[in-house]
């Protein structure tokens, strides 16, 4: 009887967001780390292991959400450049301008309010394991569960294109889409792979604003941050590893202004201050940068 009650109780279990939310993660995770030497996808999914009891349910749930609602922008994104060929910057801006619009119709329809939805429970699970760590321990320990989400996304990103033979196709697609085609690879194919995992990134970037950072989804939230990221990604020679710096740069920026806030400085100039760096750095940081030789190209060209 007792096993029967288990087995009720593991299904039920199973049931819950949070659960298929790292099921796909855990599989994803699993696929990559399965491609390095010494290492199986059952090792990786067991590293990962951990994180499925650390997410309550309905945040997890957001956090899901999160990631198909990017994937769907993504795709529509793809669709648009890479089968109708529309310039990817116009695209871009344009899916943004009609996100911001669905995002508010549905509040107003949901919940009678243009600017913000009612308060939700907040990511309070912290990483408290970090706390005997010397100097950097209760830096982490007052991080959310996110913060090992985004670090695992750093890791399994940088491994997945320069360790990985999807990583080298998606590489050589970026560089020169119609010697790729030549080999005999899908190369729509795997540009559509590329919108949809970077959809999902982005959607995961914003259930962290509204689910942990704000517990909350307020109109144009964003503020920007979406350009700048663009300018970090730039700067960063679109390489996971080198981005990271750049994103604490700008990340340190954007904490000096909100301390700056509660001193004797205007807070209009205050705020300008990740964009003022934004704009130095895209006109005199990335001259030398170039971006992958294959953007606005297609096979067929």
């Amino acid at each position: 009887m007792d096993i029967l009650q288990n087995l009720a109780a593991g299904i039920a279990h199973l049931a819950s967001p949070e659960v298929w939310l790292f099921i796909i993660l855990g599989v994803a995770v699993g696929i990559v780390f399965g491609a390095i030497p010494g290492l199986t996808a059952t090792t990786a999914i067991a590293m990962f292991t951990p994180l499925t009891f650390a997410l309550p349910r309905y945040p997890a749930f957001g956090f899901l959400l999160g990631m198909v609602g990017g994937m769907v922008i993504g795709l529509f994104h793809g669709i648009l450049s890479v089968r109708y060929k529309v310039n990817q910057v116009i695209s871009g801006i344009g899916l943004n301008l009609l996100a911001l619009a669905v995002t508010t119709l549905l509040m107003q329809l949901i919940w009678n309010n243009k600017g913000s939805t009612p308060q939700v429970a907040s990511i309070s699970t912290t990483l408290d394991f970090f706390a005997p760590i010397p100097v950097i321990g209760p830096i982490l320990a007052q991080q959310s569960v996110s913060f090992l989400v985004m670090v695992a996304a750093v890791v399994v990103g940088w491994i997945v294109l320069f360790k990985t033979r999807f990583g080298l196709r998606l590489r050589m697609v970026g560089e020169n889409p119609k010697a790729a085609a030549t080999m005999g690879l899908r190369v729509h194919g795997i540009k559509y792979c590329g919108v949809l995992i970077c959809g999902a990134l982005a959607g995961v970037g914003g259930a962290y604003l509204s689910l942990d950072q704000l517990d909350m989804f307020v109109r144009n939230m964003t503020a920007g941050r979406g350009y700048i990221a663009v300018a970090i990604a730039i700067l960063g020679r679109y390489n996971p590893a080198q981005i990271v710096p750049c994103a604490l740069l700008f990340g340190f920026c954007d904490a000096v202004q909100i301390y700056l806030q509660g001193e004797a400085f205007p807070p209009q100039i205050v705020q300008m201050l990740p964009y003022i760096v934004t704009l130095l750095v895209l006109a005199f940081g990335v001259k030398h940068i170039k971006p992958p030789a294959g953007v606005g190209k297609y096979d067929d060209e």
